[in-house]
């Protein structure tokens, strides 16, 4: 006897499909004024640079390459070497000085120092050109009046400082080794501060030649020759039809507007005295950097 097959069980029905609850998405955070969505926003303000971020660059950049620590290093060890042994060496022969100034001694020095400002001064700028670094710096700068107001004014205040307070030194050792008349305040003021206005004014017309030119050994060969090729062409001019023009090179050549902040011109007819060749300076170094000014902002880099 067969027993009945026992029905399958029905499926259990399924419960019907629930769907899920709307959320909203969340809002928007605020960042500033505006309201941005899905955007990432750095925390860092974002401002464009000003003048002191030009001034702040040209300085890290001054003070932590090579060339500025060699040079003006050389021109410390001129400045000082120089105007101490001069002052020995006229001191241990027992010459009697009679009127020349005791400062005088420390023009020597400051000449050949010159070089060593036209060479930095160049390079400040000239340098950026040759290995390309000035497109990084036109690019976080762009307004290019305002990198070079900046190179110039973090080089002038570095010379000057500089040149000060080492002229100043060689005068004091200079004073205290030689027994000859003491220097007048107006002395002290022109071959210091005078000689330390005058060379960083010289190197910021060297600064501006390497704006121009854009080639640092071309624009410390023409710097070179404003400083050195007056005087030379001087020296050879015997002829008497040339006499006016060898008194006049003589006269506003660099090395004798040097002397004349000590008082020790190499001429003894007219020309510039007192403080006339900082004035002169001013007025040559101002033409030059209005010409570097323009054309730095109509070429391309």
């Amino acid at each position: 006897m067969t027993t009945p097959s026992t029905p399958p069980t029905p499926p259990t029905p399924q419960a019907p499909y629930q769907q899920q609850a709307y959320q909203q998405p969340p809002a928007p955070q605020q960042h500033g004024q505006g309201m941005q969505a899905g955007y990432y926003t750095s925390p860092i303000p974002v401002r464009p640079a000003t003048l002191g971020d030009a001034l702040a660059s040209e300085w890290t950049k001054i003070r932590s390459v090579r060339s500025t620590m060699w040079t003006l290093g050389v021109m410390i060890v001129l400045l000082l070497v120089i105007g101490v042994l001069s002052a020995v060496a006229v001191s241990a022969s027992d010459a009697d000085i009679g009127t020349t100034p005791v400062l005088s001694l420390g023009f020597f020095g400051v000449l050949l120092g010159t070089i060593c400002v036209i060479t930095l001064g160049v390079m400040t700028i000239a340098s950026e050109y040759g290995t390309g670094m000035i497109r990084t710096t036109l690019t976080a700068s762009p307004s290019r009046a305002r990198v070079l107001s900046a190179k110039a004014i973090v080089f002038f205040l570095l010379t000057f400082v500089l040149t000060t307070v080492m002229t100043t030194i060689v005068a004091l050792l200079q004073t205290s080794i030689l027994d000859g008349e003491a220097p007048s305040g107006d002395e002290w003021l022109r071959g210091t501060v005078g000689v330390g206005l005058y060379l960083a004014t010289l190197g910021l017309l060297s600064l501006a030649v390497g704006a121009l030119i854009r080639h640092s050994a071309g624009a410390i060969t023409i710097m070179i020759g404003v400083v050195l090729l007056p005087l030379v062409l001087a020296i050879f001019m015997f002829s008497d039809s040339l006499r006016s023009i060898q008194e006049w090179l003589l006269e506003y050549s660099i090395p004798n507007q040097l002397s004349i902040f000590y008082d020790n011109s190499v001429t003894s007819s007219g020309g510039p005295s007192g403080w006339d060749p900082l004035w002169i300076m001013l007025g040559v170094t101002a033409v030059a950097l209005g010409g570097a000014y323009l054309v730095m902002d109509k070429r391309d880099v």
